[in-house]
């Protein structure tokens, strides 16, 4: 079974006790003084019409961060074992891609239209690299790639005297406007080995965080 994912469904504030003021806050402590009979302070006419216009501009900004710049999605299926698990709820920056193109060793999330579903992988090779995939050698460009992410597998499936990868791939030119991906789980994902080379316009963003659940917040590490 393979994985993909489905798009998912925030301050705090100190009050001061003391004899002086810190630098840079505001007191919670102010005394109220109350006006003369007769001549209590009127409320600007306009206060409703500042607070129409917080609540507007507040928003705009939810939507504009909701579905514009970062989504929210959840993992489902075994793919990215071990480093993604299946009711793992993730963010997406979907903005990062406007201004650069996706690099080895991300996380991303894209869009196979053939299955009407989205998928999660890691980019392995980017358009004008040459890759080949033997066993759990993965070459690009002809060198083999180092994959500490999920070197714990191939060191086991080694010591068992078999592969942690079972499904190769000849050796091919990334197209130019396409990704290589593949999935962390070697054995159990669907990816370029089957069904090719990823256009970079159904990339829907990089998968920079891990919120649900709590226990496993983190930001994901791209890098190695």
């Amino acid at each position: 079974m393979d994985r993909d994912i489905q798009q998912g469904t925030s301050g705090r504030t100190d009050d001061y006790e003391g004899p002086e003021q810190p630098e840079g806050t505001v007191s919670t402590q102010d005394q109220l003084v109350e006006a003369p009979a007769g001549k209590r302070a009127k409320k600007p006419k306009n206060e409703a019409v500042e607070w129409l216009k917080a609540i507007i501009i507040a928003v705009v900004l939810v939507i504009l961060i909701r579905w514009l710049l970062f989504k929210p999605f959840i993992v489902d299926g075994p793919s990215m074992n071990p480093n993604f698990e299946t009711g793992e709820r993730i963010i997406v920056n979907e903005i990062l891609y406007d201004f650069r193109a996706p690099q080895r060793g991300e996380v991303v999330v894209f869009h196979v239209p053939e299955e009407g579903r989205d998928f999660i992988k890691r980019v392995i090779a980017v358009a004008g690299d040459k890759v080949e995939v033997e066993g759990d050698e993965v070459l690009v460009n002809g060198k083999k790639i180092s994959e500490p992410y999920i070197q714990g597998r191939i060191d086991q499936a080694k010591a068992n005297g078999t592969t942690y990868n079972d499904k190769d791939f000849p050796e091919g030119v990334v197209p130019e406007g396409h990704i290589f991906v593949m999935g962390d789980n070697r054995p159990n994902s669907n990816d370029s080995r089957m069904i090719g080379y990823i256009s970079l316009k159904e990339v829907i963003g990089r998968a920079d965080v891990i919120f649900w659940p709590v226990k496993d917040i983190q930001w994901i590490k791209h890098k190695y």
